[in-house]
């Protein structure tokens, strides 16, 4: 049987020194798992499939893990070639909760924590030389994409490279009353991009940018959200959601004409890292379960509401029974009709 849903996005090896409690040191981490963690708060994975890559050294250990938690691992691929690219991704969070990949030495000397050896030479990727035109070897890429996965209804798409991300789309387009979801690299959201974004942007049913993407992106034009939100919907997408970290999220619903305001809820900051694509999961589960823009914005909310109280992609499956219910309903109560 094929799953109910399919995530695509990146994995990766985590090292993060988050703002309140223990490191995490070398764990599983990526795009792809923390949407993954943030859809399995509503329903099992043994209803998603998961697309990615990894190289030869990845733990075997972590992959099994996710087949026990249910998951369809049959989507991530082993690669050859990805032996020499550094799966490694460092994050460390200031006295003020910013975020920092860079000095990584000195994050840990800062803390009084030893230095880990499984981190040496790493060094933070120079986002300003990548070209969001040419493919990275660690996304996933559309010939990836199991047969079997090919006509599920409800696909999120997680942030990689633009190439990559198109590919991808066109692959599910074709599908029969398909939900494509797609969360927007920062690399290529800015104004020389917007005529290659928009021939994506026709297979995408929801599109979920952040507010500084999305700003970035219509610079020097407007700095009226809602109109970029209008602009976007000319070309395809039929939900738009902006991603505003602890102001909550925007939601423009396209067929209905209507614009919500959902607040974030107010929970505990331990480690934001992963909130926004724990978002994104917890929508598609919402609106595979809805088919509402905004009870699935609201979904969405409460698995980055658990997600932020700790640390690692799978942190909000082990909260009390009952507890995600409990922050949908009150999140109800808290959001506005404009």
């Amino acid at each position: 049987m094929p799953p109910t849903f399919v995530i695509a996005g990146k994995l990766n090896r985590e090292y993060i020194l988050p703002p309140t409690g223990q490191p995490l040191l070398d764990a599983p981490g990526g795009d792809l798992l923390y949407a993954a963690g943030g859809l399995a708060v509503w329903d099992s994975g043994v209803n998603t499939g998961l697309v990615g890559r990894v190289g030869e050294e990845y733990p075997r250990q972590w992959l099994r893990d996710l087949e026990h938690r249910g998951f369809d691992t049959n989507g991530i691929h082993t690669l050859r070639e990805l032996q020499n690219v550094d799966l490694r991704n460092f994050i460390a969070f200031t006295d003020t909760n910013e975020r920092s990949q860079s000095n990584a030495v000195s994050h840990f000397a800062r803390r009084q924590l030893p230095f880990p050896k499984s981190l040496l030479g790493y060094q933070a990727p120079d986002e300003s030389r990548k070209d969001p035109r040419e493919p990275e070897l660690i996304s996933p890429a559309a010939l990836d994409v199991p047969r079997q996965y090919w006509n599920v209804r409800h696909v999120h798409i997680c942030p990689f490279d633009f190439i990559s991300q198109s590919q991808m789309v066109n692959l599910f387009r074709g599908g029969s009353n398909q939900t494509v979801s797609l969360d927007p690299a920062p690399g290529y959201m800015f104004p020389a991009f917007w005529r290659d974004l928009r021939l994506v942007l026709q297979g995408v049913t929801v599109f979920q940018p952040s507010e500084e993407e999305l700003r970035s992106l219509f610079w020097g034009e407007t700095n009226d959200l809602w109109e970029m939100a209008r602009r976007i919907s000319e070309y395809g997408p039929q939900i738009i959601v902006i991603k505003r970290g602890l102001l909550g999220q925007w939601v423009y619903d396209v067929p209905g004409n209507h614009r919500y305001e959902v607040p974030a809820y107010p929970s505990r900051l331990v480690d934001p890292t992963g909130a926004g694509d724990a978002f994104c999961g917890g929508f598609l589960a919402g609106f595979q379960k809805t088919d509402d823009p905004l009870m699935a914005a609201l979904y969405g909310s409460v698995s980055a509401s658990l997600k932020i109280e700790g640390s690692g992609p799978f942190y909000a499956l082990g909260v009390l029974p009952g507890l995600a219910e409990a922050r949908l309903h009150s999140l109800k109560e808290m959001t506005h009709t404009l």
